[in-house]
Parts: C-alpha cells; structure tokens; sequence
C-alpha cells in the first residue's frame, strides 16, 4: 500500500485517478479548491483509506500542514487553472496557480523520501506544430497563457528533478474525454459543449468547417498512464499521451447525432492534434485501449450525469471567438 497524494483529486481527471488507486489498495488523500472539482465525482469512493480536504495549492501555510501530518509515497499533481480565454482575460490567476501552486508542492516534497513525482502537463505546449502525429522532441510554441503556465510548471518540476534528484515524470494530456468532464462555465471543451447541446435539444455549434481534428484520448486511459508512470523506475522525462489517432469534429457530431450550426473559426488554434506516442509506449508498457467509437459510446449511454449542464448557443460561444480576435488583433495575427 502507497501513500499517495492526488492534487486536483476531486476533477475530471483526479477522480478517475483516485478511484484506480483506492482499487489498487492505495492510501489515497485528494486535495482540491473546489472552484471547478466537485464532491460528486467522488460519490463511488467508499473506502477507509481515502481523504479528501479542501486545499487550494496556492495555500502555503494549508499545505504545509497537510505535509506535517501526512507523509507521501507518490504525488500526482493535476491540480491547475485550465482553459484558453480566461486565462487571456486573468493571466496572473492562471501564473499563481499553475506556476507558483506547482512550485509550492514541488518545494515540500523537495526534503521528503518520495518515490515518484507525476505531473499533469499540457500538449497545448506545442502550439501549432509543425509536424505530425507531434513527438515530445516537438518545438514549444504557447500561443495563450495557459499553455505558458502550464510549461513553466512544467519546467519546474524537471528542473527539481535534475537538482534537488526529485524523481519526476511528466506527462502531455492531449484532449482527454470521458464521464465527468467538466461542462460549466462558459469555455467548456467540446465535449462538455456538445454534450449538454445534445440534452438540451439544441443544435451543435461548430466551430470553423469542423474539419479540424483532435487527438481524443479518454479519461480512463489517461489514468492508467498516471500510474504506469508512477510504477517506472524512469524519471526525469517527458511523455505524450494520446490515443494514437485523430478525428475530426465533424465524425464526432455525425456519432453524436443531431443538427448542427456553425460559428467563426478562432485563429490561432491548430487545425490538429496527434500525438506521438511511441516513446510512452516503448518506455513505460502503456497504450490506449478505448477506441473513439467505444468512447463516445460509453458517453452517449447514460445523459443523466449532464442534467444539470448549461446549455452553449451560438451568442455565448461568440465570447470565446470575439476574445479570441482582440487578442490576436494585438499581436498583429489575424
């Protein structure tokens, strides 16, 4: 039994996480603000062996204490402020949280026996690619603040690694979907959007022609990388995970099923993601084992989870795009 410690644990991708460690016979203790995670994710977890408290990473002095009480063998760091235009709108929210928040965990495990590090990265690092699928040696070209913050912190955890000998993986999320994505708020992902379009009766906004294609990686995949991850004797490395395809938004609505509309395309956003992921494969035993179609499957067989979802329409996906050209406009890109 491991100690673990999940950061982020009560969102999308943490509590699908957590869920395989307490399954794995873990001591699981999920840390979370609650801004975006909710308690319901958790609803499943009936276990002795699992904690969940209320900690914003960017709280010193709460962590601190959590660290004094609680000794860790692994720390899954996921915990982060995600999506593209507020963090154009609130840039020194997203470099507090993803920056310094990442810094202040690294820096209480620094001194601590830990025997694995894995941190929750961004394949929005890469931009636009120049080529695909994309591999890890890839150029790093953020286009947003997000994507920046995300690498910085990215950048402090290797870097931690390679001084303080912090056995660290990181791991390039690219587009994971799956039951409990988050569908609140304003910029969901597309799949949040979709879904709770779909509901609601109302017709999908595509963005652009929806030729554009997205490496969907699903959620319980995504999960087990973290822990083959944390089970490797590798540290210091980067790894891509994806589901070694693409397809395209429009082959997402035709297995979705309904009308559709379309909406300005936002510049700057790349007309593909594909990862590579041959390395993770060779180094750490992993792949992918949830096709699309049995994906969006799984999503379609049970709405009721999304009930209670806003519903986007073309005015409020608008935002997105309207925000999207005043800050490309000031960067001379559109």
């Amino acid at each position: 039994m491991a100690r673990v410690l999940v950061t982020g644990g009560a969102g999308f991708i943490g509590s699908h996480l957590c869920e395989k460690l307490i399954d794995s016979g873990h001591h699981v203790v999920a840390i979370d603000n609650f801004r975006v995670g909710r308690l319901s994710n958790l609803k499943d977890i009936e276990s002795k062996d699992f904690e969940v408290y209320e900690i914003d990473i960017t709280d010193g002095e709460s962590l601190s204490a959590l660290f004094s009480r609680r000794e860790f063998d692994l720390v899954f760091h996921l915990a982060a402020l995600a999506d593209i235009v507020p963090s154009i709108q609130n840039p020194v929210d997203y470099f507090e949280t993803n920056v310094n928040g990442t810094l202040k965990i690294l820096e209480l495990c620094r001194d601590r026996k830990i025997r694995k590090f894995v941190y929750a990265a961004s394949s929005s690092c890469y931009g636009i690619p120049n080529v695909y699928p994309t591999p890890e040696t890839a150029e790093i070209k953020p286009e947003y603040p997000y994507a920046l913050t995300k690498y910085l912190g990215e950048e402090l955890v290797l870097h931690w690694g390679k001084v303080y000998n912090l056995p660290v993986i990181s791991l390039r999320l690219f587009n994971v979907y799956g039951p409990r994505a988050r569908t609140s708020g304003t910029y969901g992902a597309v799949f949040g959007v979709f879904l709770a379009q779909k509901l609601a009766g109302k017709p999908f906004t595509i963005v652009g022609d929806g030729n554009q294609t997205r490496d969907f990686t699903y959620v319980s995949d995504v999960a087990e990388a973290f822990i083959s991850a944390s089970n490797s004797n590798i540290t210091g490395e980067i790894f891509n995970v994806g589901s070694g395809g693409s397809y395209s938004i429009n082959e997402l609505v035709d297995m979705l099923g309904g009308d559709r509309i379309h909406i300005p395309k936002r510049p700057g956003e790349p007309d593909c993601t594909f990862a590579e992921i041959s390395k993770i494969r060779k180094d750490l035993s992993w792949g992918p084992r949830v096709t699309f179609r049995s994906g969006v499957k799984t999503l379609l067989s049970d709405l009721s989870e999304w009930s209670s979802s806003p519903v986007w329409t073309p005015e409020s996906i608008g935002i997105q795009t309207e925000a999207w050209f005043k800050f490309l406009s000031k960067k001379g890109l559109n």
